[in-house]
């Protein structure tokens, strides 16, 4: 589904991606872990054409993403869910689910759009129950679950996640993780940038780890959880204690 070839990312002069190569197949949960500064988020930006200086390939149904801007990136089938939520504060909720659906309004899609909008409100009832409220004044978890609902509102065939569980409590990363793993039950491929590396292996079917620009080990989410390397970088000493005891 997707295809990522030899990719070259730069700040300026700064290679920040230093050829990268990547593959999602439709219906994975593919996630990208790695310390700060490795790549991750640069890496998703590229994908999603919020990031234009690039070199070498990037493919998303067999066609060539070079050059596409963000909005015909989302209408191609790509939404991002971006690090830090970035919702529109003094908007509704309601609003800014709507603007998640911008590029199928242009198309008159009003009717399947309502329809989606009643699906996602039954995914996140507590996006219902505060419709009419400013953005702003929702709690962390529930603004994650705002920018997740209006990245949805695209339809997207893949939703890429920039940092989901960043601040959020971990009873409330827990519920975003499982909401993430009933989207891919449902049909729906995911992309995961995520600094938990911890709980976003134990979901997902694969994994790139990433350092310094590169890609330094791949493999499915439980190879890279069983990998010591991983575990000493990224999972902690007292990761297996962990473990165990969560089963």
């Amino acid at each position: 589904m997707l295809h990522v070839k030899n990719l070259r990312c730069y700040y300026g002069r700064i290679m920040a991606i230093k050829g990268v190569s990547i593959s999602v197949r439709r219906g994975e949960l593919i996630t990208l872990i790695g310390a700060n500064g490795s790549g991750k988020s640069t890496l998703l930006m590229s994908i999603c054409g919020l990031l234009s200086t690039w070199k070498g390939e990037i493919v998303f149904e067999e066609a060539s993403l070079k050059g596409m801007d963000p909005p015909a990136i989302v209408r191609k089938g790509i939404s991002l869910v971006p690090e830090g939520r970035q919702i529109f504060a003094p908007m509704s909720v309601l609003d800014n689910l709507k603007l998640g659906a911008y590029t199928r309004y242009r198309r008159k899609e009003h009717r399947e759009i309502e329809r989606d909008l009643a699906e996602i409100i039954d995914l996140f009832p507590i996006l219902g129950e505060r419709a009419g409220q400013p953005a702003g004044t929702l709690s962390g978890g529930e603004q994650q679950m705002l920018a997740i609902g209006r990245a949805l509102m695209a339809r997207p065939r893949l939703l890429a996640l920039d940092e989901p569980s960043m601040g959020l409590a971990p009873l409330m990363v827990e519920k975003i993780l499982d909401i993430l793993v009933r989207l891919k039950a449902d049909g729906l491929t995911i992309l995961l940038v995520e600094q938990n590396a911890r709980a976003a292996l134990k979901i997902a079917d694969r994994g790139y780890v990433l350092e310094t620009g590169k890609v330094v080990l791949q493999g499915t989410g439980f190879d890279l959880l069983s990998d010591v390397e991983v575990k000493r970088a990224y999972l902690g000493k007292d990761y297996e204690e962990f473990y165990e005891g969560r089963g």
